[in-house]
């Protein structure tokens, strides 16, 4: 709920017409640390999670590219396929303070696409670690993690008022989080 609570916030506050939810095949920056979900399978529940809401789709073209998947990557292939397209790239606080740091060539990501950082009230991120063009918005915080939710899951609780019932109903069809903690 959060990713989609950001990406409304952004696309209402910047005016954007589409929002592309790009699904990782391998987010190597948490495949070292954790057993992350297959990647079909979190596809499918961001597809659960869009269903209804307009302006939102799901690409999942690091999927079908395979490996790792680079935002810098990704970004030259939309604007290769796109070149008229503006494009905006929708982050958190967290992830946004570490893009110049531990994210691939963040140079190309600067130059393709207007860094958007959803922030929460009250909590901006300094300025000078983004480049001057960057937008800030600012959305009501949503009390709940991914890493919650499979905490959840793992103890056999319902998760039902911690995410949509697509994903709640996807989650308990496929047995997702059963065990692991």
């Amino acid at each position: 709920m959060g990713h989609l609570r950001a990406a409304q916030a952004a696309a209402s506050q910047v005016g954007l017409e589409e929002v592309l939810f790009v699904v990782a095949n391998d987010p190597w920056q948490k495949s070292d640390q954790r057993t992350v979900t297959p990647a079909a399978l979190r596809r499918d529940m961001v597809e659960q999670l869009l269903e209804g809401h307009t302006g939102f789709a799901v690409d999942d073209r690091e999927i079908r590219r395979g490996g790792p998947s680079y935002t810098a990557d990704t970004l030259e292939e939309i604007h290769a396929e796109r070149p008229d397209v503006e494009l905006y790239l929708i982050v958190g606080q967290d992830s946004a303070a570490s893009i110049g740091t531990t994210w691939q060539r963040p140079e190309v990501i600067f130059s393709l696409a207007t860094v958007v950082v959803v922030t929460r009230p009250g909590g901006a991120l300094p300025k000078s670690a983004l480049p001057s063009d960057s937008i800030y918005v600012e959305m009501n915080p949503v009390n709940v993690s991914s890493s919650q939710i499979r905490h959840v899951a793992s103890l056999g609780e319902s998760i039902a008022d911690l995410t949509s019932d697509g994903v709640a109903q996807f989650i308990a069809t496929h047995g997702l989080y059963r065990g692991a903690q």
